[in-house]
């Protein structure tokens, strides 16, 4: 099964797919994540894509060039001055052959030469050579991926215009553990996909939600004590609108339910605009069926007047004493639905973020959950966040990042989770 949750059927290769006439490029660099590369060449022709390889030469002491020619069909690139191939330039026929030039694995050395622009071989000569969308996969030991170096090398490529998908965390072939494995197979196909479609660029997000149906809760409610006066919170909606944009960038079609805040409708975005936590409520569960994916973003207040005035009530000198009841629990209620979507709930804490997540991961019978601490120069009103993610059996740390980039992570995260549930 792919991760999309399309079943395989034997017939890959024969143009039925999402890339059918496509021209892949495949460029392989060396590291032990090459072997996943011969998937990847795979997929790309069950799609219906075209596709060549053109491998360094330490790539091709981990996986020989005869696999790749007879998963691509075509004969593998790898020497710049291979006579019979230059004698017509090559390189440059390579280079202006692609629609979408992906290499993978990216390593840190592949990534240093071309952030500087060097050529010395036939990968690094094409890329400068083309004028195709270029998708970086790195790969490789988590130190190597978090050193100065790496970063500055991968900030200067993103600014050029190449798109750079994070490495994935978990154990490496090193022994060691943490970011720097080669993303998942349906992670990259899609990337491909998002280059190839109308709109994409530097800011694309991989197609890692195309055709779902995703609703996003986000910022405060306010509950009426009067006609003038409420009980609220500080959630500037920040957050939740970032992760609006990135689940349609990635594909989706999104209804954002959104309390009061001052903030535009993110592009593409169905909005529903609420005040209360059972306006948001109703227009939640609504949303929520028939929905992939449920994400609440949304400070919901616990509390509301147990009555509201009419009008103004004047000041009393001698204090006033205030009735409250709990509001409805709308993430819970979304995750006892039946059929109900996958759900990924917010957590903001002060204190004891990872007891606070488990609990309520449990208690509410959520997929996953997100928490972030929250206080003075910290989760609300604020650019940054940070995230500490929870499902069972597995966590995550994203950020410290600004929150489209951090809701990008997230939404790639919990694509991952989606696409490994269905095909389990």
């Amino acid at each position: 099964m792919y991760g999309d949750g399309r079943v395989t059927t034997g017939e890959e290769g024969s143009g039925r797919g999402r890339l059918v006439g496509r021209r892949v490029l495949l460029v392989v660099s060396g590291g032990i994540a090459a072997y996943k590369a011969a998937e990847l060449v795979r997929r790309f022709r069950g799609e219906g894509a075209e596709v060549r390889v053109v491998a360094t030469a330490g790539a091709l002491r981990f996986v020989g060039a005869a696999t790749f020619q007879a998963l691509s069909g075509n004969r593998v690139r790898h020497d710049l001055w291979d006579e019979e191939a230059e004698a017509a330039m090559g390189h440059i026929e390579l280079a202006r052959w692609a629609e979408v030039v992906v290499a993978a694995p990216a390593s840190a050395h592949l990534l240093a030469r071309l952030a500087h622009g060097l050529a010395d071989d036939l990968p690094t000569t094409l890329v400068l050579a083309t004028e195709a969308p270029l998708l970086l996969v790195p790969a490789m030991n988590r130190v190597m991926w978090a050193h100065p170096a790496t970063r500055a090398n991968v900030a200067l490529l993103r600014a050029r215009g190449a798109v750079v998908l994070e490495p994935e965390e978990g154990e490496q072939a090193c022994g060691e553990s943490g970011p720097g494995r080669l993303p998942e197979t349906p992670i990259v196909v899609g990337a491909v996909l998002s280059l190839l479609r109308p709109g994409s660029g530097k800011d694309a997000l991989p197609a890692v939600l195309a055709g779902r149906r995703v609703v996003v809760t986000a910022g405060p409610t306010r509950e009426p004590l009067d006609a003038v006066r409420y009980i609220g919170n500080r959630s500037s909606g920040r957050m939740g609108y970032a992760v609006a944009r990135a689940a349609r960038r990635a594909g989706a079609e999104v209804v954002l339910v959104s309390g009061p805040v001052a903030l535009d409708s993110p592009a593409g975005v169905r909005a529903i605009r609420v005040e209360t936590a059972l306006e948001m409520r109703e227009a939640a569960l609504a949303a929520a069926r028939g929905a992939d994916l449920f994400v609440a973003v949304a400070a919901v207040a616990d509390y509301r007047p147990a009555r509201r005035e009419t009008g103004k009530p004047a000041k009393d000198p001698k204090g006033a004493l205030l009735a409250l009841v709990p509001n409805p629990d709308v993430v819970a209620e979304v995750a006892r639905l039946d059929p109900r979507p996958f759900v990924v709930g917010f957590a903001a804490e002060t204190g004891d973020l990872e007891e606070h997540c488990r609990s309520k991961l449990e208690r509410k019978g959520l997929d996953m959950i997100a928490g972030n601490l929250v206080g003075p120069d910290r989760g609300f009103d604020t650019e940054e966040n940070a995230l500490h993610v929870f499902w069972r059996g597995g966590e995550a740390r994203l950020g410290p990042a600004p929150k489209d980039e951090l809701a990008r992570r997230l939404v790639a995260l919990v694509a991952r989770r989606l696409a490994g549930e269905e095909g389990s």
